[in-house]
This record gives structure tokens, C-alpha cells and sequence, in this order.
């Protein structure tokens, strides 16, 4: 087991407290042991991202860009090693963490480009002799919450955008995956970040929250996570005036028409529903398939979903890792006995898997759930396990009315050859991401990300649309 250091100011540094991070494949021995940081400490780390906002929005963009750059440089060097770290305490296969190592180093360099380019707009001025433009500036410290789920690649997409364009961060990683975080901490104060831009607060939230959400000095927060949690935040911060950017739950559906090539859409709704074991924000959780291919569909679809491995994610030949703790495994199937009780049929899995070396681990067989209706709990609440539940419908208008029959509005796929069909899904879809005859999940880090409803707040994240979030517009009039 190895003992970790976090980054205050500029420093690594340890406590007399602190807390161990297990492998979700084998929880019987701890991997890793981080800081336990204290309230005191949060408030200090605010002190910090105070006098290195004052230098960093100072910071030429090119050198805050050539920074950047260097972080991703290093990333990419060290992707072995921290891959290995991001399967070690997040569960999921090598071959995943290797392509979520790639796109956090992705991510610092467009947002480098980005911190290059034109931070205003010149503008007519009805006045004579006025010349009038506007400029973007960071908005100051920044707190960043991100979740278990992604470790690395969520950090990064918060972060390279807000550091690019000179905000500071206090940046809160979860407590079962703290390791992968403090990678990209790392990578950026090795490539000479300055002290105090970036700090990261290990611990327990709850021991933090306070200090974490409390301190005055916060001019933002952006927070991955629960609808519970999101919501709890947005609460106490309702009288104050700051920014919150919340990417929440989702309970993304796919559609399979009568015209769609059937093996194609099973194949590409597994890998959308199954991959990290159902724990993307983005995964498909919801089957909408017309009545007249509804048979032959569902057995191409248990047959797909059948043939997946279980395993660690460190062994290649897993292709469907662990959940990422007792607790998550414990709450999925929980989901699974109420969704039972409530009439549905389990056509394969629904219970946990406990063969061999499983047994000290947190898997669940990947299920495929039958005879739901819109009123059932696993039909409308997010699971965020290896979990698909499959209704027929009679025609496209009620299968586009199922898909917004929800709560969330993340991300929805159509499969069909139907090119009318497509676009009108795309038109007629109420949520932030539509996939045609492709997965719910694997945006790119310079397309716009976020959800409708309940699935976040109106800040995207990813592309342009995230310096929304991380910099105010100044109007400046020059009379000569």
C-alpha cells in the first residue's frame, strides 16, 4: 500500500490522518492511503487559491497555454502508470482507463489552444470617435467537486478550461478515488503551475463540507454528481451570488426502430449500457424498441449481454469490471429486488456475482430487465449499475414520447436506416445529447456536453460553451 501526498499551495503535504482506497475487484486490502484533511486545512487552501488567482490572471495566456501543454505531455508519458492507478481504485478495465488517461491530456491541450486565441469582440459604436469591444476575464477561485465514476477525465474537463483562461481551483476529488486526481495535479505542478492555482482537498466531504462550500472567496462551483447532492448545493447557495455548474443524473434511453439493423443496435447498446459497468452519467439505461422487431431484438440483446466476462479490470480479458464499491454494488441490487417486487422479469442476471475471486469484489451480473411500465422505479430512477430495462412501443411517435417521459433530459440514441426518422428524433428528442446509430456515450473534448432538466444546469461543459461557465464579459468604450 502506498502513502499519498496532496498539493496545498504549491507543496506536497501529509497528515496524522488518514484514509484508505480499495480496489473495487478485491476489497479485502487497501491499495492506497490519502491525507485526511481538515476543515482548517480547506480554509488554508482557499488562502492559497486566493494569492494564486492574483498571479495567475496576471500569467501571459501563451505561458498558462505552454503549461498546459506540458501537463498533457507528462500524462501521456506517465499513462501507464496512471491507467494502472485508475483501475486500482475506480475498478474498470486497463484498456478504459488507458482511453480516459488520453482524453484528460486531450483536454489540457485544446483547452491550450484555446487560451491562445481572441478573448473579445470589437463592436460598432452608435457614438462618433467611440471604439467599443468586450474581453473575457476569469471569474477567481473556482471550486471543483468531481465524482468516483471518471476520475481523471472529469477533473480535466473541469479544470484545463477554468485554468486556461487564469481561474484558480480548490479541487475536492471523491474520497473512493483520490489517486487519479491528484495524477493531473501532479502532471500540472510538475509543468510549472504556479503555487496556490491548483490545491486539492483530500477527505472525508462530509467532515468538509462547510468549508468547502461555505468560504467566501468562491466565485464558482462546478460539481459532478447526484441530483441529491447537486441539489443540496444549489439549496445553500441560493441567497449568494456565484455560479453553479451541475452535471447531474440521467436515465438515458435508446430507441430501436422497425427498420433498424437489430444486431447493430444490440451490439452498440451494450457497449453503451454495460461499459464501466453502467457507471457513465451517459450509459443506456432505458430500451424503447418498436412492436414489431421487440422479440427478435431482445434475444440478439441477451445474447450480447451474456457474452460479457466478468473480471478485475486489470485482466485484458474483462469486459465488464466492477462496481466501484460495496456500497454501489449494495444500492444497485437493491434497485434490482424493488424493480422485481414491482412486476418486472429478469431475463438475465439480477443478482450478485460472487464466483471465485469475485466474491471479495463488487460485481453484479449484468441485467436485462422485462415487463416494465412507465410507473416502475427502474424505469424512471437513475441505477447507475449494469442494468437495461426493455419496453416495446407501437410506432416512433410513442417511442419519442417515452424518451421525454423522464425526469432527465442527458443523452438519447435512435438506431434506424430511416434518415427522416433520424433527424426528427434529433428535433423531437428533449435532451442534450442525441446519438444516431451510435452509443449514448463518447463525446469528444471539444463538442459541447451537458443535459436538459434534471440532468444539470444551463452551463455545458466541454468546448467553447464551458468558458460561459469560467469567465464574465467586460464592455469597454474608448473615446478619442
Amino acid at each position: 500500500m502506498r502513502t499519498l501526498e496532496t498539493l496545498l499551495g504549491g507543496e506536497w503535504v501529509t497528515t496524522g490522518e488518514w484514509i484508505d482506497v480499495h480496489d473495487p475487484a478485491d476489497v479485502r486490502a487497501p491499495v492506497a492511503r490519502i491525507p485526511a484533511l481538515s476543515a482548517k486545512d480547506v480554509t488554508r487552501a482557499y488562502d492559497h487559491a486566493e494569492r494564486g488567482f492574483g498571479v495567475w490572471k496576471r500569467t501571459s495566456p501563451f505561458e498558462r497555454a505552454r503549461i498546459l501543454t506540458e501537463a498533457a505531455r507528462l500524462i501521456r508519458e506517465r499513462l501507464e502508470e496512471i491507467a494502472a492507478d485508475v483501475t486500482a481504485e475506480n475498478g474498470k478495465t486497463l484498456n478504459e482507463a488507458r482511453v480516459e488517461a488520453g482524453k484528460a491530456a486531450d483536454f489540457l491541450d485544446y483547452y491550450a489552444g484555446l487560451a491562445r486565441q481572441g478573448y473579445g469582440t470589437l463592436l460598432h459604436d452608435v457614438r462618433p470617435d467611440h471604439r467599443t469591444h468586450t474581453q473575457r476575464e476569469p471569474i477567481g477561485v473556482i471550486l471543483v467537486i468531481s465524482p468516483w465514476n471518471d476520475p481523471l477525465i472529469t477533473p480535466a474537463r473541469k479544470l484545463a478550461p477554468l485554468l486556461a483562461v487564469g481561474n484558480a481551483a480548490v479541487f475536492k476529488p471523491a474520497t473512493e478515488t483520490p489517486v487519479s486526481g491528484l495524477h493531473f495535479a501532479r502532471a500540472l505542478h510538475d509543468a510549472g503551475l504556479p503555487a496556490g492555482v491548483l490545491n486539492v482537498i483530500t477527505g472525508r466531504t462530509s467532515e468538509l463540507e462547510e468549508a468547502l462550500l461555505d468560504d467566501p472567496r468562491i466565485t464558482g462551483i462546478t460539481f459532478t454528481g447526484s441530483n441529491a447532492v447537486g441539489n443540496r448545493i444549489r439549496r445553500r447557495l441560493a441567497d449568494r451570488n456565484l455560479r453553479f455548474q451541475g452535471e447531474l443524473g440521467g436515465k438515458n434511453a435508446s430507441v430501436v426502430l422497425r427498420d433498424a439493423d437489430l444486431t447493430a443496435a444490440a451490439k452498440g447498446i451494450v457497449a453503451a449500457s454495460f461499459g464501466q459497468a453502467g457507471q457513465r452519467c451517459t450509459a443506456t439505461s432505458r430500451v424503447i424498441v418498436e412492436r414489431p422487431v421487440y422479440d427478435d431484438f431482445v434475444r440478439l440483446l441477451v445474447s450480447e449481454v451474456e457474452s460479457l466476462t466478468a473480471g478485475p479490470g486489470r485482466d485484458p480479458a474483462t469486459t465488464l469490471c466492477p462496481l466501484s464499491s460495496p456500497r454501489q454494488r449494495d444500492s444497485v441490487l437493491a434497485d434490482l429486488r424493488r424493480a422485481v417486487e414491482q412486476g418486472a422479469t429478469v431475463l438475465t442476471g439480477g443478482t450478485a456475482d460472487t464466483d471465485g475471486d469475485r466474491a471479495h469484489g463488487c460485481y453484479v451480473r449484468p441485467t436485462v430487465l422485462a415487463d416494465v411500465t412507465p410507473e416502475t422505479a427502474i424505469w424512471r430512477e437513475e441505477v447507475f449499475g449494469p442494468v437495461l430495462a426493455v419496453r416495446a412501443v407501437d410506432d416512433f411517435a410513442a417511442a419519442v414520447e417515452a424518451v421525454n417521459d423522464s425526469d432527465f433530459g442527458l443523452a438519447a440514441a435512435v438506431f434506424t436506416r430511416d434518415l427522416g426518422r433520424a433527424y426528427r428524433f434529433a428535433d423531437e428528442a428533449e435532451c442534450g445529447q442525441i446519438a444516431v446509430n451510435t452509443t449514448t456515450t463518447g463525446w469528444d473534448v471539444h463538442l459541447p456536453f451537458g443535459g436538459f432538466r434534471d440532468s444539470g444546469t444551463a452551463y455545458k461543459e466541454q468546448g467553447e460553451e464551458v468558458l460561459r461557465f469560467s469567465t464574465r464579459v467586460k464592455t469597454v468604450a474608448i473615446h478619442f
